[in-house]
């Protein structure tokens, strides 16, 4: 006897999402199904292309469907689709999903290395990717993706974004010369931060990253107010110093309405080439001790590897030169934790989800 679409869907309940804590069905990830006698087949539609457990979510799946009499077959085709985001009129990236500010409270903990590789592991997750340099007095995206010599065009008045490694980026090293200082006070700084946002095609996008300037001066609180942002993650590394000045760097951005999406520790531990020991050679206050301190997530550890700022300083992403190195599995992680936080909190902002319609050929 074949199975119906109601004995499918009920199975499929079963199956829960382990970071929104509810089953797929009622989440509407079950998309087009489509019953063949004993082969079924249907789309599961995820909240991220980076969802770090799309592969567990499509085994239970698999393993809750053939459990049930007269199913044979079964297949699932991952898909994604991120959510959608309710827009103002005034909203200055109304086609850009999520805005996400990466932030620390000091310089020299590799914020803008942590940028570069997370950005680069989302697009490869299959995710629309946008990189904004807003540090408007040190900018260095440029330099660390190797397109300092680009120079971007206009097109219906508006700046077209330089893309490479499967990211659109802007960066004010883009339009200024060799060796050209920004000698700029509160107002102006303001004022480039909007216009990098307003003035350039960013086009749809899932996920735009803002690298900020470290500490809490202009550029930030001026990102806060102007730009939509999902949340802002809090870039530290083992040292007390780092995290006690990167947990008021969290606490600007609270007074300011923007969630802390998470903490992730640069710099940590030391894996020896040679004999794989693993060691610490940053003593002090960690990245999950923040995490705890601030009662934020906390979305993992990037190891200690000269080869992360030996690629910057050649001008590609550590990911990319090394991905067989630990360092390219820790952004990969990262990268997938803070894309399912941003979905917990994109889906907690919804109304409880309905059922999704589906699609059956024949059964």
């Amino acid at each position: 006897m074949n199975p119906t679409e109601a004995q499918i869907l009920d199975a499929l309940r079963v199956v829960q999402d382990p970071d929104l804590h509810r089953d797929i069905v009622t989440l509407g990830f079950v998309k087009n199904l489509d019953i063949q006698g004993p082969e079924v087949r249907f789309d599961l539609e995820l909240t991220t292309p980076a969802c770090p457990v799309k592969d567990l979510l499509k085994s239970q799946c698999e393993e809750a469907l053939l459990a049930l009499p007269g199913v044979e077959t079964v297949h699932v085709n991952l898909t994604a689709q991120v959510r959608e985001r309710k827009t103002q009129p005034e909203d200055l990236l109304p086609k850009v999903r999520n805005v996400i500010a990466i932030a620390s409270g000091k310089g020299g903990v590799g914020k803008s290395t942590v940028s570069i590789n997370l950005a680069v592991a989302l697009a490869q997750s299959g995710a629309k990717v946008g990189l904004l340099d807003a540090d408007v007095y040190g900018p260095s995206i440029p330099l660390m993706m190797g397109c300092e010599e680009l120079r971007p065009f206009t097109r219906d008045q508006k700046i077209v974004p330089i893309e490479k490694h499967g990211i659109t980026m802007m960066s004010l090293g883009f339009l200024l010369e060799e060796g050209q200082a920004v000698l700029w006070r509160g107002p102006m700084v303001a004022s480039t931060v909007r216009q990098l946002l307003a003035d350039v095609d960013w086009g749809e996008l899932d996920y735009l990253l803002v690298d900020l300037p470290p500490g809490t001066g202009d550029a930030p609180m001026s990102l806060a107010q102007l730009a939509p942002l999902t949340g802002v993650v809090i870039v530290t590394t083992p040292h007390s110093v780092a995290a006690n000045i990167a947990g008021k760097s969290a606490a600007l951005f609270r007074r300011l309405n923007a969630p802390i999406l998470g903490v992730v520790e640069n710099m940590g531990t030391y894996v020896c080439p040679e004999c794989g020991t693993e060691s610490r050679l940053l003593q002090g206050l960690n990245g999950e001790q923040l995490a705890q301190m601030l009662k934020t997530p906390y979305l993992g550890s990037i190891p200690l590897d000269p080869v992360v700022s030996q690629s910057s300083e050649k001008g590609e992403p550590s990911l990319l030169a090394y991905p067989d190195r630990p360092q390219a599995n820790a952004f990969t992680e990262v990268a997938g934790a803070l894309a399912a936080q941003v979905s917990i909190l994109q889906v907690s902002r919804e109304e409880p989800a309905e059922e999704a319609a589906f699609v059956k050929v024949s059964s």
